[in-house]
């Protein structure tokens, strides 16, 4: 059964990692994807072309979505070439790790900046058009860290929370036209990133799991298509912890 058979979707930094993963899971429920990517061109057109093989229109947008401009921009070029946004995913995201008395200035803006602001960007650019079509379901990407916080990623962890009380405001504004917005706070999910650590910095962190390992890019790209679909049709506001009982 492909849960979201016609429906359009728009994902924010998708060429790896879990962005690329939401992106596969929903062509292969039959959504069509325009997604977008910062600077791996080859990367974007190979999975441009890898998605395509599911018979789904796909297209890559090489866009920045922390410019308000650009994100303006982009929503008008998806909706010439598709017609109609149905699901935003809010996924583009980085990390300038350091102790609050190490982190200097830039690094803290820039990371509010790409995390946060460019969540306020796409969805003011999505908006109207879904306001229009009287639905909608924007679904934000947190983390683990913008609920409970970390050492050495004040930034990060300020960014992620953010999002939680912004998506909850954008619920409130927009339910009664049938749009929804939800959180994923993933855990620790085991991407090409997560590749570069030691192995015993890995094992430390499985072992901290309830459920004894890391997630892949596939479980909160199936949480995603929990949110994006009519199944959760009366959900709204909400986060959904994806970690394995990190939490717990």
């Amino acid at each position: 059964m492909k849960l979201l058979e016609g429906k359009t979707a728009i994902i924010t930094g998708a060429s790896r990692g879990i962005g690329k993963g939401i992106a596969t899971v929903f062509a292969l429920h039959g959504a069509n994807v325009a997604f977008t990517y910062s600077s791996s061109a080859e990367a974007a057109k190979a999975l441009e072309n890898e998605l395509q093989k599911f018979g789904v229109t796909v297209k890559a947008y090489q866009s920045n979505a922390a410019n308000f401009e650009a994100a303006q921009q982009l929503v008008t070029d998806v909706l010439n070439d598709f017609k109609r946004i149905d699901i935003l995913v809010n996924n583009a995201g980085i990390t300038k790790d350091n102790l609050l008395m190490r982190m200097g200035e830039e690094d803290f803006d820039r990371v509010i900046e790409v995390n946060l602001k460019s969540v306020f960007n796409m969805t003011k650019a999505v908006q109207r058009t879904m306001l229009k079509q009287h639905q909608g379901s924007i679904i934000n990407m947190s983390s683990v860290v913008g609920v409970k916080g970390n050492a050495g990623q004040t930034n990060y962890a300020a960014s992620k929370a953010g999002i939680i009380g912004f998506s909850k405001s954008v619920a409130l504004e927009l339910g009664s036209r049938n749009i929804r917005s939800n959180v994923i706070a993933p855990g620790f999910i085991e991407t090409e990133m997560t590749a570069k650590l030691d192995d015993a910095t890995v094992e430390q962190w499985r072992a901290g799991i309830p459920l004894k390992r890391g997630g892949s890019p596939e479980d909160i790209a199936n949480a995603c298509v929990f949110l994006a679909s009519d199944l959760s049709a009366y959900i709204t506001g909400q986060t959904l912890h994806v970690d394995g009982g990190m939490l717990t």
